[in-house]
């Protein structure tokens, strides 16, 4: 079974997926264009992409040779997997593995963006620190605040937990189903107004796609308010990030935290002018053994599929 590989991988997860299936991995730093998707779905059995692959309606058109797509990644939206599950071709991921990873990158960027921490690096490196002063970069005090958490799968209840149990936070959420097995207190709300105009920090943690794009634009900033964080970890285009970089450029709301893009990897220039905004690039499973789990998760569906088994972790 002939294996695409788009990405380089950890040294570990390259060789036991080298060792099992004849498997090409690319050196190559940008996401496939649609046209090289297409391609890719004709020259092999199975593909292992990741989030910055575009996998279009127009990649699964055709007679394909691929008849698997097992993401490296829990976030699927880069491909259309309705095209794909028209065309025969199942579509997979890998949840679980990326979970805690991402929900210590929610609370990274929380108590970075509160408490001033990426500003307070960069004045010392410019060497401008000139000591110790009581009311020096003075921040947001995290203990007993209120964080309002929209999306509570899995992610976002390990980030309710994280919040609530390390830091005091009273935990409100939003969520499109009613969600009742939660081991921590946490309120509901009524919906997404309620959420915004109640939390000191807001952390987006819903899954990609054309429902949630541009979830948060000008008139949920304005809810938001002035003393209070947005903090994204989902996906960029959750945000109207033209929306963003104006609602603080007018100080609408008191700062974002940001792990993800609308435009990845490019980012929007007004959001570097501003120091009350923590940039990372995309960091959020970035730690060896998370990144080999994802692999080894993926060729466990890949694996199924080589033998005939069902497909644990399909999505179409």
């Amino acid at each position: 079974m002939r294996l695409l590989v788009t990405r380089r991988m950890t040294e570990a997860a390259e060789r036991a997926l080298s060792g099992r299936f004849d498997t090409v991995i690319l050196e190559r730093e940008q996401g496939f264009t649609p046209e090289e998707a297409a391609q890719a779905m004709q020259d092999f059995d199975v593909v292992m992409p990741t989030l910055g692959d575009r996998f279009t309606a127009g990649a699964f058109r055709g007679d394909l040779r691929c008849k698997l797509i097992a993401n490296f990644g829990a976030g699927y939206n880069h491909i259309d997997v309705a095209a794909a599950a028209d065309a025969g071709v199942a579509v997979t991921n890998t949840p679980d593995t990326v979970t805690d990873a991402t929900a210590d990158i929610a609370l990274t960027l929380i108590l970075m963006t509160a408490r001033r921490a990426g500003e307070g690096e960069r004045l010392l490196r410019r060497g401008e620190w000139a000591g110790w002063q009581p009311t020096q970069l003075m921040g947001r005090h995290v203990t007993g605040a209120t964080v309002g958490i929209i999306g509570m799968g899995r992610i976002g209840k390990a980030i309710a937990r994280r919040c609530h149990l390390g830091f005091g936070m009273q935990v409100l959420f939003h969520n499109r189903s009613i969600v009742s097995s939660l081991d921590i207190p946490a309120h509901q709300t009524s919906g997404l107004d309620e959420l915004l105009t109640q939390s000191d920090f807001v952390v987006i943690a819903v899954p990609g796609g054309a429902g949630t794009r541009h979830l948060i634009g000008a008139r949920e900033l304005g809810l938001l308010g002035p003393h209070s964080f947005l903090i994204n970890i989902a996906r960029g285009d959750v945000v109207d990030e033209a929306a963003l970089v104006e609602a603080l450029a007018n100080g609408r709301i008191g700062g974002a935290g940001l792990d993800v893009y609308e435009r990845e990897p490019q980012v929007s220039p007004g959001l570097t002018r501003f120091e009350n905004v923590t940039l990372l690039p995309h960091l959020g499973t970035a730690a060896e053994e998370v990144r080999t789990a994802m692999a080894m998760r993926a060729m466990s569906n890949l694996v199924a599929y080589s033998e005939g088994r069902a497909l644990p972790d399909r999505v179409n």
